[in-house]
């Protein structure tokens, strides 16, 4: 599973105007990468160094075009990823770096479960860390012009770990998208957060557990996490409950969704004036949580909707929580329906993003707002009767 962090997309303001190139002939791209380093203060000999064996890597645009995963609905992504193996390899690495999650804790106030949930998830915790060359996997992307203003800044940021030995263009590997480590970071990443956790002097995320978890809470930590409070939490919906309140861009207090008949449906739900939204990942019928705003600084790991959901709950799983009520919600949108669904919603004037299947935020949005003025229960959960009915 591979993560993009959205805090590594540095500003293109602050990068210069030939930054933005992209494409073209690679060799001319890699002297342009030099020249550009250079400007940036970087030695001309680093520069050189570290380009001096790159090359493009298909396999990286091929994986990149290739992310059907995300379009599988809640239920069936969670099902596929979390395995008791998972959960067993969870509960003893807990365990078993007890100390490492108490100074986590201390010093930036990231919960055990939450570092271990993405440790799973991005590399089966430190067993399979991908085995991409990175500088090439970054320079492949900095040259594709569908991201280069994400990637292109982490080519210049590899290049500082390399001028400080922290990786070697010939034999560090990680992610296609360039990620490194057991948490996987992007380099930028890496300079901004690292940890050196087992005091080696180097920061060591494929090798050092001390490294990997310290950083990966560093950075939840700069991204807006807020210590002692909770990300998710499953409940159980009242009888009429107005749809229309649900989704991640409506919050109301811990106490007003009380109100409301919201439970818990194990523990508390937390502090009384708590802010909070009801996020229904398959509708009305299938499971429902009350997502804090813990859980959205987790977009700030991975944009996937489906990903972030899923390790929101492994990571309550992972501290006790028991595994959520399925129900039994309306069939999700096969790929093609999904796809005209969203062009339909375009053409009725909605922003849902690329045409690319994938019900994320900007989908659920739209998806809500023609159930609302269609009359039909507004949960943001798209239908087979919703899409005839467009």
């Amino acid at each position: 599973m591979r993560s993009v962090l959205l805090a590594a997309a540095l500003s293109a303001a602050a990068i210069p105007a030939a930054a933005q190139t992209c494409g073209g002939d690679f060799r001319s791209f890699l002297g342009g990468l030099r020249d550009e380093a250079v400007q940036r203060g970087i030695p001309d000999d680093v520069a050189r160094g570290f380009l001096s064996d790159v090359r493009q890597d298909p396999a990286v645009i091929r994986a990149d075009r290739s992310q059907g995963i995300f379009q599988l609905p809640f239920i069936d992504f969670s099902r596929r990823v979390i395995s008791q193996n998972r959960v067993d390899n969870g509960r003893r690495n807990a365990e078993r770096h007890d100390a490492i999650f108490d100074e986590v804790e201390r010093r930036y106030g990231v919960s055990r479960g939450v570092l271990l949930s993405f440790w799973a998830f991005e590399t089966d915790y430190g067993a399979v860390q991908g085995d991409f060359n990175t500088v090439n996997a970054l320079v492949t992307l900095a040259h594709d012009c569908r991201r280069p203003d994400l990637f292109r800044p982490q080519v210049f940021a590899a290049m500082e770990l390399y001028r400080n030995g922290d990786i070697d263009p010939a034999t560090t590997t990680g992610a296609w998208a360039g990620e490194i480590g057991m948490v996987q970071m992007l380099p930028a990443d890496i300079l901004e957060n690292g940890v050196d956790g087992d005091g080696d002097g180097h920061v060591r995320l494929k090798t050092s557990v001390p490294d990997a978890l310290l950083s990966g809470g560093r950075m939840l930590q700069s991204l807006g996490w807020r210590a002692g409070e909770p990300w998710l939490h499953e409940i159980v919906l009242p009888d009429g409950l107005d749809w229309s309140l649900t989704g991640l861009d409506k919050t109301r207090t811990v106490r007003e969704w009380e109100v409301l008949g919201i439970r818990a449906r194990n523990g508390s739900l937390g502090p009384a004036g708590l802010a909070a939204s009801v996020l229904l990942p398959q509708g009305r019928k299938g499971p429902a949580f009350l997502a804090y705003p813990n859980f959205s600084v987790l977009f700030e790991w991975n944009k996937s909707f489906v990903y972030v959901t899923t390790a929101a709950y492994f990571a309550t799983r992972l501290e006790g929580a028991p595994v959520y009520e399925a129900g039994n919600p309306d069939p999700a949108l096969s790929e093609a329906q999904m796809k005209n669904l969203q062009q339909r919603l375009q053409a009725l004037g909605h922003d849902v993003g690329a045409i690319d299947g994938i019900l994320g935020a900007m989908t659920r949005r739209a998806v809500q707002a023609e159930q609302q003025r269609l009359g039909l229960p507004a949960d943001a959960w798209p239908t087979a009767e919703l899409l005839g009915q467009l």
